[in-house]
């Protein structure tokens, strides 16, 4: 995501105001709760958009709890990355380089990942890309790759996917937020975004006779690489993360982390909610809740 010279403007400010830490209590536990029962124990879990952030969690969170993981993604060198943590603490992963916007690698991958280790059992949908613009400002190029990204490369996904899903098969779906409630300059992505939401609800009508249930998870403002403009130090993101808290969320006063993200995907992919399908979960610390976000002249929050 494209940082703007008023984003860095506003971190750097925050830098300097050494605004006070919103405490987050709970986060480390919720985001490890489960991990090392066994509940995927002899299942086979497909993810795309794992070398990062939520997808990268949830790679890790379903071998800990015994999956078979295959995931792709763009960026090899942290795809390999996450292909080895898994394997030095004892876990079973694949990673493969694809792109889902390309149609012959995603069923490539996913055609691999099946023919590997025998069929499918989960498949979490959670590549996607962040474009904030205003829409006269949007080449037709950019909002043809969100839409590319975040819409046709989880059709392409579920696509390829449901012939090697087994009864009982669970696919989720990443959307956003932002595609029940948006805000100037996010036309692209929250575009996109609803329709992840429309793919879903089809989807569960078409494969319900076989048992697959389809479900997208609608995480708010997460700490991820779509959320964290490149180059921004630690200290400086870690200040500009307090400061969101208390500013600008009407619920739980701080972002979510990525693992707290994954850990609903992975509880939503188990039989204990056998009968929840075609439907969003929204993840967002109750900000929808509440009253809708005005933010001081010139700051541009991350999405």
């Amino acid at each position: 995501m494209s940082e703007g010279p008023s984003r860095r403007a506003v971190l750097g400010g925050v830098a300097a105001a050494g605004l006070a830490a919103v405490a987050a209590p709970g986060v480390a536990g919720a985001a490890t709760a489960g991990r090392g029962r066994g509940r995927f124990a002899g299942k086979v879990v497909v993810i795309t958009g794992a070398t990062s952030g939520i997808g990268r969690e949830a790679a890790l969170a379903f071998a800990a709890e015994g999956a078979k993981v295959g995931f792709c993604g763009r960026r090899a060198e942290l795809g390999r990355q996450v292909e080895r943590e898994i394997r030095r603490a004892g876990g079973e992963a694949t990673y493969v380089p694809a792109d889902v916007r390309v149609p012959a690698q995603v069923k490539s991958f996913v055609d691999g990942v099946a023919g590997r280790y025998g069929g499918l059992d989960v498949a979490f949908n959670n590549a996607g890309i962040h474009l904030g613009k205003p829409l006269h400002d949007t080449t037709v190029e950019e909002w043809d790759d969100v839409h590319l990204t975040n819409a046709r490369g989880v059709f392409l996904s579920i696509k390829y996917e449901v012939p090697h899903l087994r009864a009982g098969g669970v696919i989720v779906c990443t959307a956003s937020s932002q595609a029940g409630h948006t805000r100037p300059g996010h036309a692209a992505y929250s575009a996109s975004k609803r329709a992840v939401h429309g793919i879903v609800r089809t989807a569960a009508l078409d494969y319900g006779a076989k048992g697959i249930r389809v479900l997208a998870v609608d995480p708010g403002t997460t700490d991820t690489r779509l959320v964290r403009p490149d180059g921004i130090p630690d200290d400086v993101w870690a200040r500009f993360k307090e400061a969101w808290g208390p500013l600008n969320v009407y619920g739980l006063p701080r972002m979510a982390e990525a693992k707290e993200i994954a850990s609903t995907v992975v509880s939503l992919s188990t039989p204990e909610f056998s009968y929840l399908t075609g439907t969003e979960i929204l993840v967002d610390g109750g900000m929808s809740a509440g009253r809708p976000m005005v933010f001081p002249p010139g700051f541009e929050p991350p999405a």
